[in-house]
């Protein structure tokens, strides 16, 4: 679970400026910053409240995700 929030996070660094702006209302600073707590937190990283992020954010994160998929896709 931990390994799949950083790699999601991590991708989510690598997105444009342009389809980040599709879906403003992400926190994409928080993101990188659950990244690095994540990455640099080694042993420490809380998992109850890792676990919290997968059941209540993650979610909408991923509807977001499906949206700018569409966006990109359309615009191909």
């Amino acid at each position: 679970m931990i390994r799949n929030l950083q790699t999601f996070a991590e991708s989510s660094q690598r997105l444009s400026s342009e389809i980040k702006a599709t879906e403003p209302q992400l926190p994409w600073r928080g993101l990188t910053g659950f990244r690095n707590v994540i990455v640099h937190g080694y042993l420490g990283v809380d998992l109850g409240a890792a676990w919290l992020v997968v059941e209540q954010d993650l979610p909408a994160l991923a509807e977001a995700v499906n949206r700018m998929a569409v966006h990109l896709a359309s615009a191909d």
